[in-house]
């Protein structure tokens, strides 16, 4: 009885982070400012996922929603993804056109847990409320359009 109940949490963990835990990265946050305008300039949004290289749900966020979403050609027309991952020393230029790294620019935004996914606009505007967490697949999809949608209603067109 043991041994089958160990088998079944066991598979249900294996298929729970097997296919998200293989997703590619998304690319990386290499120019916050820049990255910002090229959005704006097309009439997108800059989502960034904050994330870690060992989160398992960071991996469900990019396998399952942000990766397929920007293979999507309506959701590409939507959205620009970046990541920020915000234990690692890669340099980055924050909105500011400061130089720092993932790692500290993850801080000066308050993010000590992931995932998180933000959504931005030209100068580092927050237009839409952060989507922190990963609660329950089912909905998390419906939780992520409603900010899109909302953050490209508060854009400023450029």
């Amino acid at each position: 009885m043991r041994a089958a109940a160990g088998a079944a949490i066991l598979a249900w963990a294996l298929g729970a982070s097997g296919p998200a835990a293989a997703a590619p990265p998304l690319a990386p946050a290499r120019d916050l400012a820049a990255e910002a305008r090229e959005a704006a300039a097309s009439g997108r949004v800059l989502v960034v996922l904050f994330a870690t290289a060992d989160c398992p749900w960071c991996a469900r966020v990019r396998a399952e929603f942000l990766g397929p979403m920007q293979a999507n050609p309506r959701d590409a027309r939507r959205i620009l993804v970046r990541e920020v991952d915000i234990d690692a020393d890669r340099p980055l230029t924050g909105f500011d056109g400061e130089r720092t790294t993932h790692a500290g620019f993850a801080a000066k935004a308050g993010i000590r847990f992931v995932p998180v996914v933000a959504f931005y606009g030209t100068g580092g505007t927050e237009l839409a409320e952060r989507l922190v967490g990963f609660r329950v697949a089912d909905w998390y999809g419906a939780y992520l359009d409603r900010r899109i949608d909302e953050a490209l209603a508060r854009r400023v067109p450029r």
